[in-house]
């Protein structure tokens, strides 16, 4: 592993240009976001849903559908598809709006003023959520901190490190990614 040296802490050979950038694409639905499905010229067909725990919606003449996991265009092509088979869906326009995002959570844990699990209504990125959480104790190494996340595909979990110091001193701002819903920031 090659190290390169900035701000008196050594820093990882990392590749944070590889990382997602969620701002960069379309928003993916999760446990707990609320929608309204509007079907144009259609209000019993329209309705307002949670994503329950399992994942799904209950739509009316419909019924359960998947909605975890996907974005709304994907979510609006399902409901098109699913309608098709009871109603003729020509001329019908179909409008899915998030109403309340509620599945975008975080974890920060370790030598944090206030450690938990956090959820916010916008992107957070790693300096945010530090200050959500209250900052540093002063035992904190701040230069050891570790961005654990979840492969959507694999499922296994990559360790990314983070130098605080080369965020907070504006070196290397590649570090201060945004954090994607279910990760993990440890400050040892």
């Amino acid at each position: 592993m090659a190290l390169s040296t900035a701000c008196g802490s050594a820093l990882p050979d990392y590749d944070y240009s590889a990382e997602p950038d969620p701002r960069q694409r379309e928003f993916v639905l999760g446990i707990s976001d609320k929608l309204r499905i509007d079907v144009w010229k259609n209000s019993a067909l329209s309705t307002e849903a949670v994503i329950r725990p399992d994942g799904t919606i209950t739509l009316p003449l419909i019924g359960n559908l998947p909605a975890a996991g996907k974005t709304p265009t994907e979510l609006k092509q399902a409901v098109r598809k699913s309608l098709s088979r009871y109603v003729k869906i020509d001329g019908l326009e179909i409008t899915i709006a998030v109403t309340e995002v509620n599945s975008y959570r975080f974890t920060v844990t370790g030598e944090v003023g206030q450690p938990g699990i956090y959820t916010a209504t916008q992107y957070t990125t790693i300096a945010e959520a530090i200050a959500m959480a209250g900052g540093f104790t002063r035992y904190a190494d701040t230069d050891a901190i570790v961005l654990l996340r979840r492969d959507k595909d694999s499922g296994s979990v990559r360790r990314i490190p983070i130098v605080y110091s080369a965020i907070a001193t504006g070196t290397h701002p590649e570090m201060n990614l945004v954090l994607l819903a279910g990760d993990s920031l440890f400050v040892p």
